[in-house]
């Protein structure tokens, strides 16, 4: 029995608006070899180019048919001599790297460089849950450059809900230097945060490294196994509830001061993730990016800019600093 492709079959995917993206229909008949096995794992064989998990992406979605009918499921074992038709729509991910334009609030752009001021809610790269509608999906409409850069020029990032400024490349020279001076630890990051209790009245700083949580994968912790991480901290109000801190990145880990702060008790207001509850009328994390300094890329010129607070965090922000 034959288990060759009847390649050459393309159309859109089930009326799905794909724009340029298409998806390929393959057509085979499961052989000898295939009898008794799961269907999953003959889809591996006879499209290996696609995760284990996206063909099960596909069965769900009712795109595989065997002898015309949808599949029942991933794990439907097939008969020698069934016909196997299965829709092959791109991944999530494939599709993600493209252009959408929106309005990014530009606080500095030359030929080599671009610093935003980060709106709360707007996620940085594509990721699962927002494949698109990212700042990478606008980067790639501001300018033509973006396409042929790693990211599309992102050299670091910020939380979805965190606001404030970030740099971003526009030319390859620039995104390598730019990356080692991060790496480096040459780039100021100053953020402006609002926590719950009483945060010491001295300066201080928390050192302790940070890992992925091994309980909760969507969470990271402080964790013996983790990286090194360095943050410190400035307590500027304290109203007898809340504080208000300058806090100091001496290295980027994911989440880095929500986790320092709450592993020293003091969670961000309104970050349940990492047990901050909401606060001052607050709806997200009370985290905002409001300093950043560096050499220019190119120039070695000294830039540093500054961010005001975003209505909703200056509203909360009044209510804890005097003045």
């Amino acid at each position: 029995m034959s288990s060759e492709e009847n390649g050459g079959d393309y159309r859109d995917a089930s009326g799905d608006d794909l724009g340029d993206a298409t998806a390929e229909v393959r057509r085979f008949e499961v052989a000898a070899a295939g009898h008794g096995e799961r269907l999953d794992k003959v889809l591996v064989a006879h499209a290996g180019e696609f995760s284990r998990s996206h063909l099960q992406s596909l069965i769900e979605r009712a795109l595989v048919k065997v002898d015309g009918a949808p599949a029942r499921a991933a794990s439907q074992r097939l008969r020698a001599g069934q016909q196997v038709e299965v829709e092959l729509l791109p991944t999530d991910e494939s599709r993600a790297f493209v252009s959408q334009p929106m309005a990014l609030a530009i606080v500095h752009e030359d030929a080599h460089l671009l610093v935003i001021d980060k709106a709360a809610g707007l996620v940085v790269h594509p990721a699962p849950g927002h494949w698109q509608g990212t700042l990478l999906n606008g980067l790639l409409a501001h300018h033509a450059g973006a396409m042929a850069l790693p990211r599309a020029g992102i050299v670091h990032r910020l939380d979805k809900d965190t606001s404030g400024l970030m740099v971003v490349a526009k030319t390859l020279p620039a995104m390598t230097a730019l990356t080692r001076a991060i790496a480096a630890r040459e780039v100021g990051r100053e953020y402006l945060a609002l926590v719950h209790g009483e945060l010491p009245a001295g300066p201080f700083s928390v050192e302790a490294p940070i890992g992925r949580d091994p309980v909760s994968r969507v969470r990271m912790a402080v964790l013996g196994s983790g990286k090194p991480a360095r943050t410190d901290v400035q307590r500027l109000a304290f109203d007898g509830r809340v504080s208000a801190a300058r806090c100091r990145l001496h290295t980027g880990r994911t989440h880095q001061i929500r986790v320092h702060l709450a592993w020293r008790g003091h969670p961000l207001l309104a970050d349940p993730l990492y047990g901050g509850a909401p606060a001052l009328d607050l709806a997200r994390q009370a985290l905002h990016a409001a300093r950043l300094g560096f050499a220019h890329p190119v120039s070695g010129t000294a830039l540093a800019f500054e961010a005001p607070l975003p209505p909703d965090l200056a509203a909360a922000w009044q209510q804890v600093v005097p003045g």
